[in-house]
C-alpha cells in the first residue's frame, strides 16, 4: 500500500441514508477504495447504513483501517457497524464531533442531510477559530453541493466570511482529485 506522508487519517461526513442518486453510493465506494489503497485511515460516524456503510465497507474490503465514533444516543437510532477496526462510543454528539475532528488530519464531506451539514460547518468554524488547522474537502458528487457552494459565495460577497477559513475548503468532483490536493499545496476555492 502506498502511504501519504501528509495525511494519516481523514474524517468523512456523509449520510446514514443512500439518497436517490446512484452516483452518491458510487463516490462513497470509490473514496473508500482510494483511502485503503493510500493507507489513509477512515474516521467516521460508525454507522452501517447508507453512504456511511458503503464507505466503511469499501475501506475494510481493501484492507484499510476504519474508526467509528458513535454517541450513545445513536446506538438506538443507527445500526453501528460491527466489523470496524475500532468503534468508540461517545457520551454525546458534542464529544463525538470533538473526537472526529481531533483524530483526523483532514475532513471530507460526501452527500448527506442535516447531520452532515452540521459536521461540515462546525469543522469550518473550528478552522476559523484556530481550534485546529485542517484541510476540508467537499466531494461535490454529481453537483449535490452546487446550491450550497453558491450560497457560500453569496455569504463571502456580502462580507460575512473570513477568507482564511474559506481558503481551507477545497471542492472536488472526483475522488482521484484528492491526490493533487494532498500532495501539493492547498489551492483556494473562492479567490
Amino acid at each position: 500500500m502506498q502511504s501519504n506522508s501528509n495525511v494519516d487519517s481523514i474524517a468523512v461526513f456523509c449520510g446514514s441514508k443512500m439518497g436517490t442518486n446512484p452516483a452518491f453510493a458510487a463516490d462513497a465506494a470509490a473514496l473508500g477504495n482510494w483511502m485503503a489503497k493510500k493507507n489513509i485511515g477512515l474516521i467516521y460516524g460508525g454507522g452501517s447504513a447508507g453512504l456511511m456503510g458503503i464507505l466503511a465497507d469499501a475501506v475494510l474490503a481493501n484492507g484499510g483501517r476504519v474508526t467509528g465514533i458513535i454517541p450513545e444516543l445513536l446506538l438506538e437510532w443507527e445500526v453501528q457497524h460491527r466489523g470496524l477496526t475500532e468503534l468508540i462510543v461517545a457520551n454525546d454528539m458534542h464529544e463525538r464531533k470533538k473526537q472526529l475532528y481531533s483524530r483526523c488530519d483532514a475532513a471530507l464531506v460526501l452527500p448527506g442531510g442535516f447531520g452532515t451539514l452540521d459536521e461540515l460547518f462546525e469543522i469550518i468554524t473550528w478552522n476559523q477559530l484556530t481550534i485546529h488547522d485542517k484541510p476540508i474537502f467537499i466531494l461535490n458528487s454529481d453537483g449535490f453541493y452546487n446550491a450550497l457552494l453558491q450560497h457560500i459565495e453569496l455569504m463571502k460577497k456580502e462580507g460575512f466570511l473570513y477568507q482564511e477559513a474559506i481558503d481551507k475548503i477545497q471542492v472536488i468532483n472526483k475522488v482521484h482529485e484528492l491526490d493533487g490536493y494532498l500532495n501539493d499545496r492547498p489551492r483556494p476555492l473562492f479567490s
